[in-house]
């Protein structure tokens, strides 16, 4: 195991061990998982710890569990995890997910008026602010406007996030973890700089989602405007 990747909880681990496995395809659809006592004989830990990363993989419909057989591998539905803690290239994969940098990260005031109520923390520690576009099979799906606390992440702004997911830089070089969220979400017709990054026509409608994002460190949150195209993807997931 990577030696960054001891810093997260052991469930963690186990479940990013077994979706490496997925999306690599060294298990295909319908073939099972390393049995509960392999796993925790390689991970030195104890069945609920297993179980715990079982658990998620089946809540995210990555596997489906047979009493007395294991856990078998399924084919998930077309769909984007971007309403799941674990983040869209967890979902989906990194072969499939592709992120373009629109603005690079900055640090700036935060807008006024704001999508939510901002703590005087947060107010005081400014922000970052990074604009992407994500690509599934090399098709424009969504654009995304995030805005992070500047003070809990120093020389963040000096990182190149082309396709690069987000969450696991946050958890890998700061050691914050995503354990929930909020959101508000509309349907509406498509802005013209939001139907020119996702290559749709004019009157053409989008799913509007405004998040914020809990972590484990109480008073750090992770704020979105995420513009969607749904069309030929359904959004999935939970908090």
């Amino acid at each position: 195991m990577a030696a960054e990747n001891n810093l997260l909880p052991h469930y963690r681990r186990v479940y990013h061990y077994l979706r490496g496995l997925m999306d690599t395809g060294s298990i295909r659809e319908g073939e099972l998982l390393p049995s509960e006592n392999t796993l925790c004989e390689l991970f030195s830990v104890t069945r609920p710890t297993i179980r715990q990363a079982l658990n998620l993989l089946e809540n995210e419909g990555w596997i489906e569990k047979h009493q007395g057989k294991g856990s078998q591998v399924r084919k998930n539905a077309a769909g984007i995890g971007i309403l799941s803690i674990t983040g869209t290239t967890s979902a989906l994969g990194r072969s499939n997910l592709k992120t373009h940098i629109l603005v690079r990260p900055h640090s700036e005031e935060w807008p006024s008026p704001f999508m939510f109520t901002l703590s005087d923390w947060e107010r005081s520690s400014g922000c970052i602010s990074m604009e992407r576009v994500r690509l599934v099979n090399e098709r424009p799906i969504f654009y995304d406007h995030n805005f992070l606390p500047a003070m809990a992440l120093p020389h963040f702004t000096a990182r190149n996030m082309e396709n690069r997911s987000l969450f696991e830089v946050l958890r890998k070089s700061y050691q914050i973890e995503i354990r929930g969220g909020e959101q508000r979400l509309r349907a509406i017709p498509a802005p013209e700089n939001i139907r020119l990054a996702l290559n749709i026509p004019e009157g053409h409608p989008v799913l509007h989602l405004q998040r914020r994002l809990f972590t484990n460190r109480p008073r750090i949150h992770i704020y979105s405007s995420l513009y969607c195209d749904t069309s030929d993807y359904a959004l999935f997931g939970s908090f």
